[in-house]
């Protein structure tokens, strides 16, 4: 609508100027001109307003305003305004690319008008409008070809922008999808683990408070020591979210120790051994090694019941293995259905490694972790 209303504007504009400038006698197209009457007022005026459509039918308009301009010259009226509603048709024509029309067009017109100069009894003189015609013609086109070429770029950078904009959004999603993972994953593998310690220990500590206070005291003391180390790795993971250095040392195998040691006191016999030559591990995949540790540990503390635990590490050139393997009775229960293992694999996966875990042949669940050293397998 804001282009139609333009190109109203352009008509009537058009109009006024070239009646005005014609009965003013602004211009001059040879001796032998005569008063402008209503048939030459009429090819003004309907050249001049058919410039209102001249985007939505180029091609009609062009027409339109080419033969009036040569019908208007034919009849030896007054002035050249009468040609600027052929020249804007031609421009507007380049300027939507319809370069074919636009040059055939102005072919028309240059033929038309030169053909009737060419028939005519006498020569233009040197200060005929019409020796500027044929300049004219083809600075529209080229002109509108310019302008339709800049128009395209602005598009494009127009459309690079936006989709610069649409990119970024997406990864800034992206990254806040990851980080509410991350958080999920940090913090169910310290408080389900934590918790499923201390409940443990608490229900140790009641079997044994009338019985064997000492043996409860102990239970007690592993409780305490658990909520100290929940509390040690919220405030790791909550220094790690604001940016600051965390308490303690960082989340990796080498606190394997002291995971057994609480494993061990909440009733889990623990049998660890180290295949291949330990060696420094690129900290994500440090991490990610002890977290599925971690809660393998949990589920069985949580499914497998009385159950003794075996952890392997095995050190390969370009992978570590990280096997737990538990002998208890109900290794097969609720633990294909809970998040411990949907979130060991994630930890897997998002170090370009793998998982697997199921029930071992006899008694127990085994799970498996191949993690490789230098970003994927």
């Amino acid at each position: 609508m804001r282009n139609q209303r333009t190109d109203v504007l352009i008509a009537l504009a058009a109009l006024s100027g070239i009646v005005g400038g014609t009965y003013g006698g602004l211009s001059w197209s040879g001796p032998f001109e005569r008063p402008l009457d209503t048939t030459g007022l009429a090819l003004i005026t309907v050249s001049s307003l058919a410039l209102a459509f001249r985007r939505r039918t180029p091609m009609i308009v062009g027409v339109v305003t080419v033969a009036c301009g040569i019908a208007y010259y034919a009849g030896r009226y007054p002035g050249v305004f009468a040609a600027a509603p052929a020249l804007t048709a031609i421009y507007t024509a380049s300027t939507l690319g319809r370069r074919r029309l636009a040059v055939s067009l102005a072919v028309v017109l240059a033929v038309g008008v030169y053909g009737l100069i060419a028939l005519s009894d006498s020569d233009p003189e040197p200060g005929d409008g019409f020796n500027l015609l044929s300049g004219w013609l083809v600075a529209m086109v080229v002109i509108g070809e310019v302008v339709r070429n800049r128009r395209a770029s602005v598009r494009e950078v127009e459309r690079r922008a936006a989709e610069a904009e649409r990119t970024r959004e997406e990864a800034a999603l992206r990254r806040a999808g990851e980080e509410r993972l991350w958080i999920a994953q940090e913090l169910h593998d310290t408080l389900t683990h934590s918790i499923s310690v201390i409940n443990v220990q608490v229900a140790v500590a009641l079997e044994l408070l009338d019985r064997k206070p000492e043996r409860a005291r102990e239970a007690l003391v592993a409780i305490k020591d658990s909520g100290h180390e929940a509390m040690r790795e919220l405030r790791a993971t909550l220094g790690v979210l604001r940016q600051v250095e965390p308490d303690g040392p960082e989340t990796g195998l080498a606190r394997l120790p002291t995971l057994v040691a609480r494993a061990e006191a909440a009733g889990l016999p623990v049998r660890s051994a180290v295949v291949g030559v330990p060696r420094e591990l690129p900290p994500d995949v440090d991490r990610a090694a002890y977290r599925i540790v971690q809660e393998a540990f949990t589920n069985v503390l949580r499914h497998a019941g009385r159950a003794s635990i075996t952890l392997t590490l095995e050190y390969h050139p370009v992978m570590i293995v990280v096997r737990v393997e538990d002998d208890g009775e109900s290794g097969t229960g609720t633990v294909e259905h809970g998040m411990g293992l949907i979130g060991m694999r994630e930890r897997a996966v998002a170090v370009g490694g793998s998982l697997t875990a199921g029930p071992r042949d006899r008694h127990g669940f085994a799970v498996r972790a191949e993690l490789p050293l230098a970003g994927q397998l």
